[in-house]
């Protein structure tokens, strides 16, 4: 078999490969018996308008782990299996904390009302690229927190489905949650409740439709790798050459 069919035979394989192993919206949506993990809220790239009194080193080391925690602890509230449509969801934290204790607190207080819609789906993707999923496969879920609005009494986020395998954006959509409570993170935590609530009501129905059939997406095949030539071999090539010149030379003397 030559260089050139081994090369086309492995870009198919490799291709092939691909498709099987890829995630798609389609599996997400198509049964609710598709294990799926909850990943938490990210607030990496959140900003907080209104809150110029608020101590965001606080906020970083303890307030975010909070609200990520309760979600966790208290089921019954934060329904994330019935908000899905899913029998197996395993819960795994541990990421996003780390991501929100390293966050860029500089970044995060506004006085600018925009900044409460200021993402957009692509800075969704590029933030999953960011992610560290360890040997993690499968369908992740995963509320990325964009706006946390002390005069709308609101939070805005992007509810997402990932590939944890390839980290590949299969859906994100924005969301919004009224805040209510009476501790900060309650406060706020209270965001994420009424965020899944919508999705529950309503919103899931919706993506599905817009969701439900599409496919996975393959890796495109990689490039097929061209060796050079050795050192030597060039050497060789140009050794002849080089007698040539030489040879001519002398014609020219005699």
């Amino acid at each position: 078999m030559n260089l050139k069919k081994m090369f086309a035979l492995s870009a198919v394989a490799l291709c092939f490969s691909g498709i099987v192993n890829a995630q798609s919206p389609k599996e997400f949506f198509g049964s609710s018996d598709v294990p799926v993990t909850w990943l938490g809220v990210d607030f990496t790239l959140v900003k907080m308008i209104g809150m110029a009194d608020v101590n965001l080193t606080d906020v970083r080391e303890r307030q975010f782990t909070g609200i990520n925690q309760v979600i966790v602890n208290e089921p019954k509230k934060y329904e994330i299996d019935d908000a899905f449509d899913k029998k197996n969801v395993t819960k795994d934290i541990s990421e996003v904390n780390k991501r929100n204790e390293k966050a860029n607190t500089d970044a995060m207080k506004s006085d600018n009302s925009s900044d409460y819609q200021h993402l957009k789906p692509e800075d969704i993707a590029k933030l999953i690229k960011g992610f560290d999923f360890g040997d993690k496969k499968g369908l992740g879920i995963l509320f990325v927190m964009e706006g946390m609005s002390k005069t709308e009494k609101e939070g805005s986020m992007y509810a997402t489905v990932v590939d944890m395998g390839r980290r590949k954006v299969l859906m994100t959509e924005r969301i919004t949650g009224k805040a209510q409570g009476f501790s900060w993170r309650n406060y706020w935590a209270y965001t994420v409740y009424k965020g899944l609530e919508s999705i529950n009501k309503r919103k899931y129905k919706e993506w599905k439709g817009t969701y439900g059939n599409v496919e996975a997406e393959p890796e495109p095949a990689p490039a097929p790798v061209v060796e050079k030539a050795s050192e030597k071999a060039t050497q060789q090539q140009a050794a002849p050459k080089a007698a040539d010149k030489t040879k001519g030379k002398k014609a020219k003397k005699a």
